[in-house]
């Protein structure tokens, strides 16, 4: 049997996305993969975070294909885990729905207004655990 990454079922990743408070989001900029990192939080299993007015997130992520990834790793032991979500992005502009998302505990750690709510509503989640 040889050593490697062990898969995650959907509920042990999802538990796991819930322990960190930042993940990568991967989406399109003018025909190029572009990868930014995104303070998130979950709402079931969608993943919601929030970015600015006219910014490149902002513009890419309106009902984009993307790929969302979070991770946490310790070199030293050599373990560590990382969840893939694929799915499609929307801005959120129901009233309602915006002030219920506005309410959950997103702690956002760039300055600035960031006034556009997005979630990512995934339809693939991949996880993987890291151990010696």
């Amino acid at each position: 049997m040889t050593a490697g990454p062990a898969e995650l079922a959907p509920e042990e990743s999802y538990a796991l996305l819930a322990t960190v408070p930042v993940g990568r989001i991967v989406f399109t900029d003018r025909a190029l993969p572009a990868i930014q990192p995104v303070s998130f939080v979950l709402d079931g299993p969608d993943v919601v975070f929030r970015t600015g007015e006219g910014s490149k997130l902002a513009v890419a992520a309106r009902r984009a294909v993307v790929a969302f990834e979070a991770d946490s790793f310790d070199a030293e032991a050599r373990t560590g885990w990382s969840v893939v979500l694929v799915g499609r992005t929307y801005e959120v502009s129901d009233p309602d729905e915006r002030a219920r998302l506005l309410a959950l505990p997103l702690v956002t750690f760039v300055p600035g207004e960031r006034d556009r709510v997005i979630k990512v509503v995934p339809r693939i989640v991949t996880g993987r655990r890291v151990a010696p």
